[in-house]
């Protein structure tokens, strides 16, 4: 029987945690209706979730080549922009993973803090330096993340503007329409993105387009597609959801000043209450779709080939199972058991990157 959970409506947005405890109480995994998507079937438990996201030989990110999410009626552009390694199983994850990887560890992330930092604190003054009520998500939950990504890529700082307008339309899509709708916008971005890297095969530069650019030079086994599909990802992924990283702390710190006054009595405690926000406020709250090879049970659940299945991360980081108390949010939380950045082969790529714009996005706003 497929349960019904408006994932885009109000009433889930406000408090997803009942929405995700009434699921639960239907099983390890129900059967659930999202927009575009259609009917899948979503895990409620840590232990679930961590079994579909593990198990890349049963759950395959690909159905027949395609994207397993990705709609047919959907113009190509997206199955083009689609075909990056947060949707590919084995062998070509590794293979592109690799590419990226070694990119990443050419430029040093962690020396980023400093720079992060002062975005960080400028952005925070120019909220509120006329006194006026400020937009906390679109004037600094968005752009911090933004120019923080921007600055690893290598991407002019004149651009930023239209990147902010490209996600704005990006991302605010709950329906077949408001897909059609952004088709202008993924275009321009993908046509900005082929013009950036053909400059920098062409002249060079800075930042972490010009390492995988160095990486291809070097004989690195990708296309100039998946090249292009994967500065997409990196753009995207690597600031819309530090977005609602920061959003959501603040959020959770607005309805309970405590919060502000026990962060701002000491700095270090910054970085365990940033991973008790990971968990609790579960920037990406859901896997992508994952195609089933074979008839699998999971936790007295049956599925069967050719069903489709999304783990559910915020469910599973609100699991009782897996945390005490998992619906109280507690900065000083020990142990904590977040799965936030994803697990096995598609851990997250820049998990230290997030941490510190969260860190660095609070800690201003504090001071």
């Amino acid at each position: 029987m497929t349960q019904m959970a408006d994932f885009t409506g109000q009433e889930y947005l406000r408090n997803p945690a009942d929405a995700m405890e009434r699921l639960r109480a239907f099983g390890p995994l129900v059967k659930v209706k999202f927009p575009i998507i259609g009917t899948v079937w979503t895990t409620t438990t840590q232990e679930a979730a961590g079994r579909v996201l593990k198990d890349s030989a049963t759950f395959s990110l690909r159905k027949d080549g395609n994207v397993a999410g990705v709609p047919w009626w959907l113009p190509g552009i997206f199955r083009a922009l689609a075909n990056n390694m947060l949707t590919f199983d084995e062998p070509d994850h590794t293979r592109l993973r690799g590419i990226v990887d070694e990119a990443f560890r050419r430029r040093a992330v962690l020396d980023m803090e400093p720079r992060i930092a002062q975005f960080a604190r400028t952005m925070a003054d120019e909220l509120f330096d006329d006194g006026s009520r400020a937009d906390v998500v679109q004037r600094y939950a968005r752009r911090l993340p933004l120019a923080v990504i921007c600055e690893l890529l290598g991407l002019p700082e004149a651009d930023r503007g239209k990147f902010m307008a490209w996600a704005d339309g990006a991302t605010n899509v709950a329906s077949a329409a408001g897909f059609l709708r952004m088709i202008p916008g993924i275009y321009a971005i993908k046509r900005y993105i082929e013009r950036h890297l053909d400059h920098v095969r062409a002249h060079g530069g800075e930042g972490l387009i010009a390492e995988l650019v160095r990486v291809e030079r070097d004989g690195a086994d990708i296309s100039r597609e998946e090249m292009v599909a994967m500065v997409f990802l990196l753009l995207f992924a690597g600031h819309e959801t530090t977005t609602h990283l920061i959003s959501g702390s603040v959020f959770e710190i607005l309805k309970d000043p405590a919060l502000r006054d026990w962060l701002a009595e000491e700095p270090d405690r910054m970085d365990l209450a940033v991973e008790e926000f990971l968990r609790f406020v579960t920037p990406v709250q859901f896997s992508k779709p994952h195609h089933v090879r074979r008839d699998v049970e999971i936790d007295g659940v049956q599925l069967v080939k050719g069903d489709r299945v999304m783990a559910m991360l915020g469910a599973a980081n609100l699991d009782p199972a897996a945390n005490a108390c998992p619906h109280k949010l507690d900065l000083a939380r020990k142990p904590n058991r977040p799965i936030a950045f994803g697990t096995a082969i598609h851990f997250c790529l820049g998990p230290q990157l997030a941490r510190l714009a969260g860190k660095c996005a609070v800690r201003a706003l504090i001071e």
